[in-house]
């Protein structure tokens, strides 16, 4: 009699044995899936943050004298045209500055020479029907906005990955300007 009680004794601690070998594996997963999940979250809140900066840029043209160039950075960074006082803020995305946001166009192309720039984003040539061969038809040209995010930090959940070393490629909206 005494041999069997002791078995279920013996049994659940080979259960808590195997439940600890596989919890490891499992929590490293879990981890993992979140924050893959997290760098998604923000690639998308970036994408979108270019994407209204260049909405918001492309009712302008390069050329007027009150083209919005730092209120673009702040919609891109605070969600707003208005930037809060330093330190009073809360950006859209943990680290965004609006130093990261870069803004080109045929009238401003500093910092615009870059591999994920297009090659051509100003003065893109339009046409009419008959791709502008015609006697009396010149073509026309049309001018783009685009806006940038530059070297934008991943800022990861948890810090155990060590990912906090990595930097999102640049991410770049395009948008037809007014004419």
């Amino acid at each position: 009699m005494n041999k069997r009680s002791n078995r279920p004794a013996r049994m659940r601690g080979v259960a808590a044995v195997e439940f600890a070998i596989v919890l490891i594996p499992l929590v490293t997963l879990v981890a993992g899936v979140a924050e893959f999940g997290h760098a998604i979250y923000q690639y998308e809140a970036l994408t979108k943050a270019t994407r209204d900066a260049a909405r918001y840029l492309s009712t302008y043209l390069p050329s007027d004298t009150a083209y919005p160039i730092a209120q673009a950075q702040c919609l891109a960074v605070y969600g707003s045209t208005t930037c809060p006082a330093s330190g009073s803020g809360t950006e859209l995305v943990t680290g965004l500055t609006t130093s990261m946001v870069i803004v080109c166009d045929s009238a401003h192309t500093t910092s615009c020479a870059d591999a994920s720039d297009p090659a051509q984003f100003a003065s893109v040539p339009t046409y009419d029907n008959d791709n502008g061969v015609g006697p009396s038809n010149a073509a026309g040209s049309i001018n783009l906005v685009e806006v940038k995010i530059k070297g934008y930090p991943y800022s990861p959940i948890l810090n155990y990955f060590n990912l906090s070393t990595l930097r999102f490629g640049n991410i770049v909206t395009v948008m037809r300007q007014v004419s």
